[in-house]
């Protein structure tokens, strides 16, 4: 059984790192810190390598031990939360470089890129797979790691609005309110408090936002430029593109930020009402996700990269 292999791993390991996706979200940022606090409890002193860390986690617990970069050249265990390819982890060099890899994830396009996977695209968060994982090992959740779970179970379903959200998906949030764990004050944090920046970079969506096939897709972005004069900060593009697909009829939401890319490239966030499956528009960019929810990275100005996914959506919504 691919888990009783990965915990042998885990058990012999004397180095282990915990890793990512880029641009982290809440479920990234949970998984990540409850495996931290999971290993923790049995023994295990783990990194947790993530470049770039979104303020709005930081009551998390864990937090402040959370490593931009390491020193260690080479650990006997590199351990991937949440993320699809390893072309999307932050960090991918000490994920290259371990002796063993393992990834744990949720993507339905993940493409088995460890030595050992466990993948459970059904599960509306990857927390929710390591909340079943740390109860399969008697790890005991406590309010500490329970607060980190529930943090990537609420982002990742939208505050439990999202299709994929289960009747387990409750159950667990009720046994954690039983626990202490505030689930009120976690959703009101990661759902309903924003930054200045965010919210002046929301003006600006709003501003550019286009409604194109008879109102069934909308297109907008974010550059560079509009970032550095609002001051934004890592995680402050978070949530802007279900402002499009908040709109009556829309069937697919566009939002494209630049990256720090020298040349002019844009990462893709795509998000679906419906019944089209931008997981699959997205793959034939290189990129990926959910059904409803995923992302790539495209190159080209604006314009050009909004007409190469309109090109892709059109033969879709045919």
């Amino acid at each position: 059984m691919t888990l009783d292999e990965i915990f042998k791993e885990i058990e012999k390991a004397e180095s282990i790192v915990i890793l990512t996706h880029e641009s982290p979200d809440g479920d990234a940022i949970g998984s990540s810190l409850a495996m931290k606090l999971a290993l923790e409890s049995i023994g295990k002193k783990p990194d947790v390598v993530i470049p770039e860390f979104p303020e709005v986690f930081n009551f998390l617990p864990g937090t402040k031990d959370v490593k931009q970069s390491s020193d260690v050249e080479k650990y006997d265990l590199a351990i991937s939360v949440d993320c699809a390819t390893s072309k999307r982890i932050a960090g991918e060099e000490y994920f290259e470089n371990a002796k063993r890899t393992v990834v744990i994830d949720h993507h339905g396009s993940n493409n088995m890129f460890g030595d050992l996977n466990f993948v459970n695209p059904v599960s509306p968060a990857c927390c929710e797979i390591l909340a079943g994982i740390f109860d399969n090992y008697n790890i005991n959740i406590d309010k500490q790691i329970g607060s980190c779970l529930l943090t990537g179970i609420i982002t990742d379903t939208g505050g439990f609005k999202y299709p994929a959200t289960t009747a387990e998906t409750f159950e667990f949030t009720a046994d954690l309110l039983r626990k202490g764990v505030n689930v009120s004050d976690i959703y009101k944090r990661v759902l309903q408090t924003v930054t200045r920046a965010h919210f002046e970079l929301s003006k600006r969506v709003f501003d550019r936002m286009e409604i194109l096939e008879d109102g069934k897709i909308t297109f907008t972005y974010i550059n560079k430029d509009d970032e550095e004069e609002v001051g934004a900060k890592p995680g402050d593009h978070e949530g802007l593109v279900e402002i499009g697909r908040n709109l009556e009829g829309v069937e697919v939401s566009i939002f494209i930020r630049q990256t720090d890319s020298p040349k002019e490239e844009y990462k893709v966030s795509m998000r679906s009402t419906g019944d089209i499956n931008v997981s699959d528009v997205c793959l034939m960019f290189g990129g990926g996700g959910h059904p409803r929810a995923a992302g790539a990275k495209i190159t080209g100005t604006v314009e050009e990269v909004k007409q190469k996914l309109l090109k892709e959506l059109k033969k879709v919504l045919k």
